[in-house]
């Protein structure tokens, strides 16, 4: 064997040798930060449940819309409500709101673990995972009462998001 292909035989063992776990894909059910419009709505219309897919564009362009949809997960056919800010053909924002008991929460938190290993960032009622220099995030927040709780996931790509000034109404000068 050649010494490039052991060294690149390596490099693919490297993590498993280390003990440590290949690298995870950043995306949570099928979502990441940052992911195209086409692929946004594919997958929302294959969760909506009893809903129509729908989106709203801004007044002054179609370049900046809202979608949203009530969708069914399918691992545990519960109902949320799923939306994504887009601008460019791209989502700067994905959405995905619950309400339930206590176990949403916890169900949610050891799903997250599972998906995308432990948290790099812990507030109350708040979990964090990064990438891409802090640009792109994945947020878990929950709130609620005694036996009552509504979650919020939350994929962000700033990138994205940074792209709105363009489409900004531009300011009135105002008279000397």
């Amino acid at each position: 064997m050649s010494a490039s292909r052991l060294s690149a035989i390596a490099l693919l063992l490297t993590p498993t040798l280390l003990g440590g776990q290949a690298t995870r894909p950043f995306a949570y059910r099928g979502f990441r930060p940052g992911m195209t419009y086409t692929d946004f709505a594919a997958r929302a219309r294959t969760l909506a449940h009893n809903d129509v897919f729908t989106c709203q564009t801004m007044r002054s362009t179609a370049q900046v819309m809202d979608c949203g949809v009530r969708a069914r997960d399918p691992a545990d056919s519960d109902d949320f409500y799923l939306s994504a800010n887009v601008i460019d053909g791209r989502a700067s924002v994905i959405s995905l709101m619950d309400s339930g008991g206590v176990a949403l929460v916890k169900r949610t938190q050891d799903d997250m673990r599972r998906q995308l290993g432990p948290t790099q960032r812990l507030g109350r009622s708040m979990w964090e995972w990064t990438s891409g220099k802090g640009r792109r995030f994945i947020r878990f927040n929950w709130r609620g009462r005694a036996d009552w709780r509504v979650i919020s996931i939350t994929l962000n790509d700033r990138d994205v998001m940074d792209r709105i000034r363009r489409y900004r109404p531009a300011r009135k000068k105002s008279a000397p």
